[in-house]
Formats: structure tokens, C-alpha cells, sequence
């Protein structure tokens, strides 16, 4: 249900306290015999409140001891490239991780003039090294301090090995045990020298982000179509790790019509306006969230949010309002692989499982070839990697695509880039990108699409994420023949977790929750909103009696 206060400016009462959030990052320790204390490294990292003591400098002592010993046993010998973002635990967690790198013997590369570092420049600066001739043998890898779009009390750490990208699973799952041993142990296995004695000795240098990434875009962005054409953009960081960098990137490209919309930095987040439940939460895909610079949409030719440490994107047109993000990927997807003749005709599209199908029908237009993995976008990694994708997506508004000439920009998710794409459609086309899809509805049809959740026990979530096709015996859905049972990915069979069915006009995906007693239901219907209303009722009845043999 819709919090009443959804879309208001954030009031004194919404606030943190940020000394206590900081205080208790270093004066509250975890009890390492508490499932709800203790490390759960997963591809997003390690996320947690230190009121809650779930992100206390404990975790971070441990987290960071173990990726030193990780990097030892992969034979990772290069520099590691630390960024962090704008929220209240992200620096006091960044300056432990010196602490602890520099200890174990780590040359950390990071910004130690203050400025903050979204996700994409870390990817960048760990794949632009690892590409270089004096990388043989010295490969990088990297961390980000950030829980993302999470709420101003929490905090986030997060793992990038030399592939530039999200960790996989066995990194992760490495990491995690190895950080528990070492709670439990009383950290006694963490080496650790003081903050000052780190940053002054040769192990650590400032390594200038902001220059290293702005100065590169124009190598996947036509940075001059847009500077020509006098696009009216209005970029709004929403207080996270991109507000020197949007100042940059029109400094630099000569954008005289780019504006800051806010350039605001405040640990509280207290410009913002609340999300649907009510919470501050730095969430560019959320109406609620974004709902100040919506109205201000008339004031550009294209509006452009990113959450805090800038892997996501939100689009604003003044015709669209905020664009959904499964249609603004299926306007990118199109306008990429056709104005990007450098890159491989073989080059395909990547798109995660409950991302939406007019993405399948838009590929399917361009003569590509489609690759759909399970969520998590650490599975486009190596595509990204090698060109074997050109673009990969996420339904959550995360996405990268290569340089102009094929090559590797970031494996990991770049809300910069994605909405500056928005400005060079724009300047090239005349369209906006609402505008644009549009066009595409009228061509492939208007797809209806939403999530909602179903009740589950812990026991019948375990079900549902090792289900079988067999398990499953409808042959009919919302009134279509059912044409695929999935419980793995067709682009490289990885499990999903989970269940897809699909019809001709229709699918459903249905995965549990990691945090909460329900499952996941997207579904999607080419048939309108009524028909989908029966898929979902339908799906439900269809996952339940499957839970239920």
C-alpha cells in the first residue's frame, strides 16, 4: 500500500541522525551467532544499518581482511581502485578499508581530496588499467563503499574483481564465510594500521575519478552531437556520488545547456521526496521518489536522476513524464544498434528474465540475437567483457553497453552514460525517448506489465527456487497455450531461482524473496491491463499448487 505522505518533500521527523548513525558504526558490535549480524555478501555486496548493528565497523574490519586474502589467493597483485558513495556510513567504512588494505600490503588507488566515486568510474578505472601493456601480471580489482539507493541509515560494501563488474557468486560466498570466521574469531586474524599512517605511506595515492571517467565518455557517448544540437538537460544527482561529476561533464564538453538540477550533498537526504512506503530512498526509477525534478520536466528537453552511487538512471521528457525502465531499455536497445556501426554484427543484447518482452520484439527487429539470463547483473559480465554483448539490462533501471568501437566501457551498471544516451537520441533523432517508444508500441504492440507479491513460508520459497519444469502440469495460462516452462535461463542456463511460463502474448516470472516471507511475481501481457490482472491471478494459482505438489 501507498504511503500517504508518497511523493512529499521529506519533513525534520524523516531525518537520521547522523553522528548516531556514525557513533554506532564504531561503538556497536556484532554478535556473530546472530543471522541478522553477521556478513551476507552477496552480488550487491554487504548491506546493513549500524543501528541495527548489520554495517558496523566490525563487518567492514572483516569484509575487507578477507577480499586482501582473497586477492592474495587469486594472485590479484595490482592496485585496487576504492571509491565510495554520499551516504552517512560510506566514509567512516571507507577510511577502515584503507586501514586494512594498507596493512595487508594493498596499493589503494582513491580520491583523497573528499570527493565521492559512483560505481561506473570504478569499473572504468579497473578495466582501463587491466587493459594497459604494464598490466600483465598486475591486474586490478576494486571496491565501492555503497548501498546504492538504500535509505540514508544504511550502508553498503561492495566487491569489483579484475573483470571490472559484480562479483560472481563464488567470489562472494568466499568472502562471506571468510568474514565470519573472522567475527567469530574476535578479529584477531585482521591486520590493521592507523588511518594516517596508511594515506602517508607509498601503498596508497589519490587517484583523480572524475577526470579518468568524464574525460573517456566521449569515446561511448557522441558527447559533440549533443554539445551542437544545444540539448536542454537537467541532471539531477539526487545528492549521490555523480554531483561532481555532472559539473565536469558540461565544463568539460562545453555544455552550455546542462544544469545541476540539485548539487546538494547532505548525509540526511533530506531534499528529497519520499518514496511509496514512505521512506527516504535515493530510488531514480520511483515517481515518488523523483517526483520534484518530474515537475520541473518542462523545463528541459530531457531530465536525468541517478541514485547514489550512479549505476542507476531515471528519464524524465516533458510529452513522457518519467519513462518506465523497461521501456527506456527498449528505446536504448533500439537506438544503440543502429546509430553504433563499429560494433559486431554478432554482438548481442542481453536482458535478465523479468525484463519486459517488448525487448524480445524489438531484438527480434534488429536481426539480433537475444541473450536472457537470470536477475543479477553480474551475468553480462563477461559479454560486456569480450563484446559478445553490446548492451545489458536490468527491469531495476541498471545498464551498460561498449565504446563506439566495440571495446569494454563498464561491466558494471552506468546510470551516467544511460542518461546521457537519453541527450544524443535526442540530438540525433529529434525524438525524445518517450516519443521514440511511442513509435515502437505502434509497431510491436502496448505491453501491460507489473509486479506483486504472494505470501510464502521460508520452506516453500526453499521450493520454489529449486523447481522443476516437471513439477509444473498446466498446459494452458490466462486463455493462451503455454509455449515454454522455465526454471533456466535460455542464454546460458544458469538456474533462475525461480519459474517462467510463457504464451504467445504473455509471461510470468515468479521468484522468492530474499528478505521477506513472499515471492515475486512479475507478469506481462500484450493483451492489456485485463489480461494481465488474469495472468497474475492465474500464475498465483499455477506457483501455489506447485509449491504444494
Amino acid at each position: 500500500m501507498t504511503h500517504e505522505r508518497a511523493g512529499t518533500p521529506a519533513l525534520p521527523e524523516d531525518l537520521i541522525d547522523v553522528a548516531a548513525v556514525e557513533d554506532a558504526y564504531y561503538s556497536l558490535h556484532p554478535d556473530p551467532a546472530d543471522p541478522g549480524q553477521r556478513v551476507t555478501f552477496g552480488t550487491s555486496g554487504h548491506r546493513g544499518s549500524s543501528l541495527d548493528t548489520a554495517f558496523n565497523e566490525d563487518h567492514i574490519l572483516a569484509t575487507t581482511q578477507a577480499i586482501a586474502e582473497h586477492r592474495t589467493a587469486a594472485g590479484i597483485t595490482g592496485p585496487l581502485y576504492l571509491g565510495l558513495d554520499t551516504h552517512a556510513l560510506s566514509r567512516p567504512a571507507w577510511r577502515t578499508a584503507i586501514e586494512v588494505l594498507a596493512a595487508n600490503g594493498v596499493r589503494v588507488a582513491a580520491e583523497l581530496e573528499g570527493r565521492f566515486t559512483p560505481t561506473p568510474a570504478v569499473s572504468v578505472a579497473i578495466l582501463t588499467h587491466n587493459a594497459s601493456a604494464e598490466a600483465v601480471g598486475d591486474q586490478a580489482d576494486g571496491i565501492v563503499v555503497t548501498p546504492s539507493h538504500n535509505p540514508p541509515r544504511d550502508g553498503g560494501f561492495k566487491y569489483n574483481p579484475p573483470n571490472g563488474g559484480p562479483a560472481g557468486s563464488d567470489i562472494t560466498s568466499w568472502i562471506a564465510d571468510r568474514a565470519n570466521e573472522l567475527l567469530a574469531d574476535g578479529l584477531t586474524g585482521v591486520q590493521r594500521v592507523p588511518f594516517d599512517e596508511a594515506v602517508a605511506s607509498d601503498l596508497v595515492s589519490n587517484f583523480d575519478f572524475t577526470a579518468h571517467y568524464v574525460d573517456q565518455l566521449r569515446y561511448v557517448v557522441d558527447m559533440a552531437a549533443i554539445r551542437d544540437s544545444g540539448v536542454r538537460i537537467g541532471a539531477d544527482p539526487l545528492g549521490g556520488a555523480s554531483v561532481g561529476y555532472w559539473a565536469d561533464i558540461g565544463f568539460i564538453y562545453s555544455l552550455q545547456n546542462l544544469s545541476v538540477v540539485n548539487p546538494t550533498v547532505d548525509p540526511t537526504f533530506g531534499f528529497m521526496t519520499l518514496d511509496g512506503d514512505g521512506k527516504i530512498r535515493m530510488d531514480c526509477s520511483s515517481r515518488y521518489a523523483m517526483a520534484s525534478l518530474i515537475s520541473a520536466r518542462d523545463s528541459y528537453d530531457v531530465a536525468t536522476g541517478n541514485d547514489a552511487d550512479s549505476d542507476r538512471h531515471g528519464i524524465v521528457t516533458p510529452d513522457g513524464g518519467l519513462l518506465n525502465p523497461n521501456h527506456y531499455l527498449a528505446v536504448a536497445i533500439d537506438y544503440l544498434f543502429t546509430h553504433r556501426p563499429q560494433w559486431s554484427e554478432n554482438a548481442a543484447v542481453g536482458k535478465t528474465l523479468v525484463s519486459s518482452s517488448m525487448i524480445d520484439r524489438v531484438v527480434g527487429g534488429l536481426g539480433r540475437r537475444l541473450e536472457e539470463v537470470p536477475v543479477g547483473f553480474k551475468w553480462f559480465v563477461d559479454g560486456l567483457l569480450d563484446g559478445s554483448i553490446a548492451f545489458g539490462g536490468e527491469e531495476s533501471a541498471g545498464a551498460s553497453f561498449l565504446r563506439f568501437d566495440g571495446t569494454p566501457w563498464s561491466t558494471d551498471k552506468d546510470g551516467i552514460i544511460m542518461a546521457l544516451l537519453a541527450a544524443e537520441m535526442i540530438a540525433t533523432t529529434g525524438k525524445t525517448p518517450s516519443q521514440r517508444y511511442a513509435e515502437l508500441v505502434a509497431q510491436y504492440g502496448d505491453p501491460a506489465y507489473a509486479r506483486i507479491d504472494a505470501p510464502a513460508t521460508r520452506e516453500q520459497k526453499a521450493v520454489l527456487a529449486e523447481l522443476s519444469a516437471d513439477q509444473v502440469h498446466a498446459t494452458e495460462l490466462a486463455g493462451e497455450p503455454i509455449t515454454a516452462i522455465l526454471t533456466e535461463a535460455p542464454g546460458n542456463h544458469a538456474p533462475l531461482g525461480g519459474l517462467k511460463v510463457t504464451t504467445e502474448n504473455a509471461w510470468f516470472a515468479a521468484r522468492p524473496s530474499g528478505t521477506e516471507d513472499v515471492y515475486k511475481i512479475y507478469a506481462e501481457s500484450f493483451k492489456g491491463p485485463e489480461h494481465l490482472a488474469k495472468v497474475q491471478q492465474e500464475a498465483q494459482q499455477l506457483v501455489d499448487a506447485s509449491l504444494q505438489g
